[in-house]
Formats: structure tokens, sequence, C-alpha cells
């Protein structure tokens, strides 16, 4: 192990964030200049040394992707950097991702966390990547020879990319497509640049163009180019398409001009933030702004709002405010029900819980002034609205971040003819194919909304299950099933 007595003598202790009043004023990640994984250097060796190697190590079922934790602790702690990095690599093809964006459920089930602070898993995954790219370890890994097999993978988000990148060093020739303008899917315009700069993203991206992989961008796939065009083109597809189907709120004044869906301002602001122009830029600037939803969609609104200059943020949730420790619902090494505060939340902004919106109040232009709601609680039929609660709040603004319900209902699933479950994902076996042969599918498609690190583990499996069903060998690792599920919830 790395040291018998770390976690005895040596506390938690994570990366600090540069003060709230100078990063609000930018676009940056929320740590100093030098990055995270930098600004934790001179810690992180000692942090690495908590982890005390147990003997069932339950972070890896936390955790997905199934990585290697205990080890990569241990090799930082003695100093060895490159092992390290090629451990991390052995389950996990992008942790420079997962290191910044993942809740880190390998945390909630640590053996230390029964009873004191887990161990930084997530700090020492991103301060081993960082470093590994600083010192230039992550390289190109181009296939050796190439199958005469083509590949195509519908959607550039971790799932497609993990995908992409497995099939590409398995030696066949994969195409990815992304009907944006550029590469990433919601790594690239979903999630802030204050969370996460884009320059990680093109890094990774770089590697990918140097080992043979093809992007192909500003392709709306079922329409320039159809299911059946692609299933005679390629001998594989993988619809890595995501669950972008947003979730609505049809109550009155829906109509009212100024309400959005999330993903519809949180790209408008990653292209601005980015430099780019966006003509009728929705923006927080000088209003009241209201964003239904209290997830990790909503925290991004909320420090995308601030830094635009909003005169007021508030964040509406139906459920009740989580305990600040571990609910008893949920013990270890389950992922807890607590309060959790990001970045965005420590910037400012009021959070409300047991509250229902029930209309959306327009002025005489037609524009949304204020919406009415009413706390409620839990009843035999689902949450009820307890009587005289009812109030207005001021909102110019109101950001709908409710979730997703499955994939976008576009021509080329009704082209290809795949089978939808009862909650509209895309049914798929236990090796990721669906209903129709040749066509899989990988990550929240046909899982629904998740995490990044499910993301990232099905389509390392997925690119596996492609591969088999291409070669007929097990040449590529499978870390998980499609019905495979960690101790989390």
């Amino acid at each position: 192990m790395a040291d018998p007595r770390g976690f005895l003598k040596t506390g938690r202790q994570g990366a600090k964030a540069r003060p709230v009043e100078e990063r609000v004023k930018d676009w940056n990640e929320v740590y100093p200049g030098p990055g995270i994984g930098k600004t934790l250097l001179p810690i992180i060796t000692e942090q690495a040394g908590r982890c005390m190697d147990c003997g069932i190590p339950f972070c890896h079922n936390g955790c997905p992707l199934g990585n290697l934790i205990p080890e990569w602790n241990d090799l930082v702690w003695r100093d060895d950097w490159r092992e390290a990095s090629e451990r991390l690599h052995a389950t996990n093809n992008f942790p420079e991702f997962t290191g910044r964006l993942c809740p880190a459920p390998c945390e909630a089930a640590c053996v230390v966390d029964i009873a004191d602070d887990p161990v930084t898993i997530k700090n020492v995954e991103v301060s081993i990547i960082d470093k590994a790219f600083d010192e230039g370890w992550v390289a190109p890994q181009p296939p050796e020879r190439l199958t005469d097999r083509t590949v195509a993978v519908i959607g550039s988000g971790p799932a497609g990319l993990a995908a992409a990148q497995q099939l590409t060093r398995a030696g066949h020739t994969v195409a990815v497509y992304e009907r944006a303008d550029r590469v990433g899917g919601l790594l690239r315009y979903g999630i802030p640049e204050f969370k996460m700069e884009k320059r990680h993203v093109d890094r990774r991206l770089d590697q990918m163009r140097a080992e043979g992989t093809i992007f192909r961008t500003g392709v709306e796939v079922g329409q320039s180019l159809t299911g059946q065009e692609l299933k005679s083109r390629y001998d594989a597809v993988v619809l890595a398409v995501g669950a972008t189907e947003p979730r609505d709120l049809p109550i009155p004044g829906r109509e009212l001009a100024g309400i959005h869906q999330a993903m519809d301002y949180l790209p408008q602001a990653n292209r601005a933030a980015l430099g780019e122009s966006v003509p009728d830029q929705i923006s927080a600037e000088g209003k009241n702004v209201i964003i239904i939803g209290g997830g990790d969609t909503g925290a991004d609104c909320l420090g995308t709002a601030h830094r635009q200059g909003a005169a007021s943020v508030t964040q509406l949730e139906i459920m009740p405010q989580p305990p600040e420790t571990r609910a008893e619902m949920t013990p270890w090494p389950t992922y807890p029900v607590m309060l959790r505060t990001s970045s965005a939340h420590e910037e400012g902004g009021e959070r409300v819980y047991s509250v229902s919106t029930q209309e959306f109040l327009g002025d005489e232009q037609g524009r949304v002034r204020a919406l009415r709601l009413v706390e409620v609680r839990r009843g035999e039929n689902g949450f009820e609205p307890v009587e005289g609660t009812e109030r207005e709040i001021p909102a110019e603004l109101v950001l709908f971040a409710m979730g997703f319900v499955g994939p976008e209902r576009s021509p080329l699933l009704e082209q290809l003819a795949v089978e939808l479950d009862g909650r509209g994902n895309i049914v798929r076996d236990d090796s990721y194919e669906t209903s129709v042969p040749g066509v899989f599918v990988a990550g929240d498609a046909g899982r629904g909304q998740s995490l990044i690190v499910w993301a990232i583990a099905e389509g390392r499996a997925c690119a596996a299950a492609v591969d088999r069903w291409l070669t007929g060998a097990d040449r590529l690792p499978a870390p998980v099933a499609p019905t495979d599920r960690p101790l989390v919830v």
C-alpha cells in the first residue's frame, strides 16, 4: 500500500479555487492559472498516501470504469507518475474529463469514508493526467495494422469518443459524425468553460486524429446522410447521440418570451466565452433569473448567469432539501443523498426546495415577468401543494434544467427503425446491439441520462462488442455490460 498510516496522520485536503470575486469576472476554470492538476502537486502525494489499499477496494465498484484506484494512488505516493498514468489510462480514455466533471462515486465508496473523509481520488486522478500531458507521456497510439472494416460513430460526446478511440486503436477505419460545427458534443457546448476549458478537449482530439480517427462535423445524419446510406457505407454503426430530448414544463404562460431550455442557453454562452459571435444571444445580464431544476445542469446555468451579470439568481427544486451528511437511506458504500455545493453555488444565488411552479406571468410585451409557485409536500399521489403558500417571484429569464427524457426523436432513428423502450431509450442487448443487426448504441441514448463515467465506460464496452462482432475475437477490454450496476443510486 502507499503510506500504511497515511489516513491516520493526514487529513483530507483538496484544491483551492480562486476567490469568487475574481473568477466570476472571467470564463476560465475556477482554479488558479496553471490548472487544477498543477495546483494540487504540492499536496497530492500525501493525499494519495491516505489510500488504505483495503482488501476489498469498494472504490472499484463505485466507479463504472473500474479504475485501478489503489494502484495509481500507490504509484503517486512512490513518485512513479509515468506508471501511474499508464494504470490510469488502462481503464479510462479521458481522465482529464472525468477528473474535472465526474461527481466521484468512487469517493462515496471509499473505505476511509466509513469513519473519516474519503481519499481525494478525483484530485489524484486529475493530477496524474495533467502531469502526464505536461511531461509528454500522452502520445498517439495508432494501430500496427489496419483491418478492412469500417465503423461509423454518430455523436462526439464522451461515449462516442471513447468508442471511436478504442475501435481506431483496434485497426478499424472509424468516422465520427457530429452535427455541430465542432467536435465534442456536450463536452464542447454543454459544459461551461469555468468547469472545463475546451483546450482539454482539443488536446485529446489531436491525439485521436493522429491515431487515425476521422471527424466529420456539420453533418446531420438522417438528413444529408440517411440511415440507409450509413448502413450501406459502413460495416457497423454506433449510435452515441446522447439523451438530448429535454423535459418541459407545460403550464400556463409557457409560451411567454424569456423562457428557455438550459441546453439552448448554455451552448450560446459557451460560444460567446470562446470568442464566437452569437446573434440574439440569450443573456442573464441585469435580469432576475429563475432556474428550475437542482442538478448539475442547473448549477452550470447558475455559474453562467453569475458571469453574465444577473441581478439575482434563484434555483428551484421540487424535492426537499437533502441533509448535509449522508442520508440513512443511502448507507456506505452507496452514492449518498446529501446536499452538494458546487463552485457555482459558492458564487451566490439562492436555492429554494420543496416548491412547484404553477404559472408564468407576463408583461404587456409578452415577456415573462414573474412566476407563481407553491410549496409542496409528499402525499399519496406524489407532491401535493400546501394551501396558503402560493407566492410570486420576479423573473425576466427562466431556464429549464429538469433533465432529459431520452434521445431526440430524429429522422435517423426512424430510418434505422431501431426499437425504443417505454422510457424512449434505444433498446439494446448485453452486447450493446440494437434491434437492428450491426447497429449498436452506447451512452445516454441507450442508458438514459447518466454520468460521464458511465458514458466512457459504455463507449469502451460497446467498442469491444463491435470489435467482437466484426472479427469474432475478444481483443478489447469490456469494462461493463448494460445490465451491470455499481453501488450507486
